[in-house]
């Protein structure tokens, strides 16, 4: 004979009653809630209407709500209490109303004080600028990420001069250099020999279903780094990041990739903090494998139009990889098709201070590489599309320098095959600055990886030879920079036009400021990747690249000439991507590779009522 408690069982009976009871009704409540648009529509009859957020479907209205408007912390529930404080989606900190803490479980789990978000931001930013050091910088920056989504983009949107080289280069480099150590959750997907054959699984473990742009990296040549294997994760975070800032893409539908393929850097499989596989690199049928089940299981689970960047790849995977798959996915690389559009658009701008078409200067590159190739290609292309030359006879006008001089037609049988449409007619040249010399210039590109190779002499040579040489030192980061804003200007004795990849303070030369321009791909591809999404684009087509270095370069003002940049600031940079957006999507339906009709009657205003904002919501 069993003996119990009856007043315990019957508060037991009763209380699993009302728990069942609260989830039944919470159940209709979120029904309903579902089917109480606006119109009388429910979110779940809603098919694909693009429109805003960054050109992808907005399933829970929280985008068309107006900041009047209230809409509904959705998890895999409604998020309340300590959880809603923990997702950085929807936490907003000390910025909850006195309602909202009630109707969501919040008393006493913050202060009192309820802040606007204007003053969280200049919290944030009077805190950020006591570190002194860039790392525990980016670290702020990553850290207020995880915690408040919003309020990370309102920062980099306001600030975004100052917070660029922070999230990016160059200070992303030392990060990667160090991400072992600094290591805390993971912010995006990482996908290891471990997992072949089951990639497809691993993609669905990400909590967004509805992904629209991915950035994908193996870690091989991170930035001017070199293999930094795993480590290199913090090049897509950091690029999706900005899409989200300046682009208007919205955070959701954007997943950072790192495939760990093993690592050839002994430092790293030394180092007892290293995150990713300790083993040397996979290569030839392995690595193609690997790579062709990852495309393959994109494409199954994200769709036809799923955007995929791919980045830092070692040259001659880089290019293999464009080949192959630029006809059956919507694929771009951003280093060799992305830098060739940042810089062609500034050679287009320069055009107002030097004189003359494209087809009336002369190219010498220091740097053969995916950069290097594909500038020295698209700017072939708009010489080509501008005087109607055929296209080997306009690439006649552009030289290369490697790690083995100048690239000549009697190197042809030595050389990789991205490098042979670049062999001329002419005696080997073993030094830059000889080769400097016999070409004569008018324009000097670096994109070599390697720090000051453009010497006093280089620079001397270059100024004697125009009145007014380009000089471009794109490296990154600043370390790796061919040469300073500060040596090109001085050693030109203020007569060069100046651009680097990385940022540089401006240089006072004889009572003279001199502000140099940044070519940034940052200025290109947030842009670009708007307008593919918003206009749902299934190709890249060189065009289009074109399109986006013309809309750029249309950007730089007279004031931008005086103080002799030829790149716009980065505080214009939402309207430049929106411009840059427009012309990408308007190329796309000219050309017949965009999907969504029909076609909007002002692209330009399009783009920028796609575009996200960080504004905070307000909840039921």
């Amino acid at each position: 004979m069993f003996s119990f408690n009856k007043p315990i069982l019957l508060r037991k009976t009763l209380g699993l009653f009302l728990v069942g009871e609260r989830r039944r009704r919470r159940g209709i409540v979120m029904e309903s809630t579902l089917k109480e648009l606006s119109n009388g529509e429910s979110v779940l009859d809603i098919k694909d209407k693009c429109g805003v957020a960054g050109g992808v479907e907005d399933m829970y209205g929280e985008d068309r709500a107006t900041e009047d408007q209230t809409i509904t912390p959705w998890t895999f529930s409604v998020a309340s209490g300590y959880s809603l404080l923990r997702d950085p989606h929807y936490n907003k900190g000390l910025a909850f109303t006195e309602a909202e803490r009630d109707a969501h479980y919040l008393r006493g789990l913050l202060p009192p004080s309820v802040s606007s978000q204007q003053l969280q931001e200049k919290k944030v930013m009077h805190n950020f600028r006591q570190y002194q050091v860039p790392l525990q910088r980016y670290m702020a920056m990553m850290d207020l990420q995880e915690r408040n989504e919003r309020l990370f983009y309102k920062l980099l949107i306001d600030n975004v001069e100052e917070l660029l080289p922070v999230v990016y280069t160059p200070t992303v480099g030392e990060a990667c250099q160090k991400y072992g150590s600094i290591f805390r959750r993971p912010q995006g997907l990482f996908i290891s020999l471990k997992e072949k054959g089951k990639i497809l699984e691993v993609l669905k473990n990400w909590p967004e279903k509805s992904i629209h742009v991915i950035v994908v990296t193996d870690g091989e040549r991170i930035l001017g780094l070199g293999d930094l294997g795993c480590q290199g994760m913090g090049i897509p975070v950091g690029k999706l990041s900005l899409y989200t800032a300046l682009g208007g893409v919205r955070p959701s539908v954007c997943l950072p990739i790192t495939i760990d393929v093993g690592t050839n850097n002994q430092k790293l499989l030394d180092d007892e903090f290293y995150i990713g596989l300790k083993q040397k690199r996979a290569t030839g049928q392995e690595y193609a494998e690997l790579l062709e089940e990852f495309m393959s299981a994109v494409k199954q689970n994200y769709g036809e139009k799923v955007l995929i960047q791919f980045e830092d790849f070692a040259n001659h995977n880089a290019f293999e990889l464009l080949a192959k798959y630029r006809t059956t996915h919507l694929v771009f690389n951003d280093d060799i098709q992305g830098t060739a559009s940042v810089v062609l658009a500034g050679l287009i701008a320069s055009l107002k201070l030097l004189g003359g078409t494209l087809a009336d200067h002369t190219f010498l590159f220091l740097g053969a590489g995916e950069a290097g190739t594909g500038i020295a290609e698209l700017i072939a292309l708009e010489i080509t599309r501008k005087t109607s030359v055929p296209l080997e006879e306009a690439r006649k006008k552009i030289w290369l320098v490697d790690s083995k001089g100048l690239i000549v037609s009697s190197r042809v049988e030595s050389l990789q095959h991205f490098k042979k449409p670049w062999a001329h007619d002419h005696e080997p040249v073993k030094e830059l600055i000889d080769a400097v010399k016999a070409i004569k210039p008018t324009v000097l590109i670096g994109t070599s990886g390697v720090g000051k190779t453009f010497t006093k002499e280089v620079v001397e040579a270059m100024a004697s030879l125009n009145p007014k040489p380009l000089i471009m030192a794109l490296s990154n980061p600043t370390s790796q920079a061919e040469c300073t804003a500060e040596e090109a200007y001085t050693w030109s004795k203020g007569h060069a036009i100046f651009a680097s990849g990385s940022p540089f303070d401006p240089v006072e030369f004889e009572g003279r400021t001199f502000v140099s321009g940044q070519a940034n791909n940052a200025y290109v591809f947030p842009g670009f990747g708007l307008g593919i999404i918003m206009s749902g684009t299934i190709r890249v087509h060189d065009d289009m690249l074109l399109a986006a270095s013309e809309a750029l370069a249309s950007e730089v003002t007279e004031d931008d000439y005086l103080k002799g940049r030829i790149y716009p600031p980065f505080t214009n940079i939402r309207k430049i991507s929106a411009h840059i957006a427009a012309e990408v999507a308007g190329k796309a339906y000219e050309l017949g590779l965009a999907t969504r009709l029909p076609r909007p009657s002002d692209l330009v205003k399009y783009a920028e009522s796609c575009m996200y904002t960080p504004l905070y919501r307000s909840y039921r």
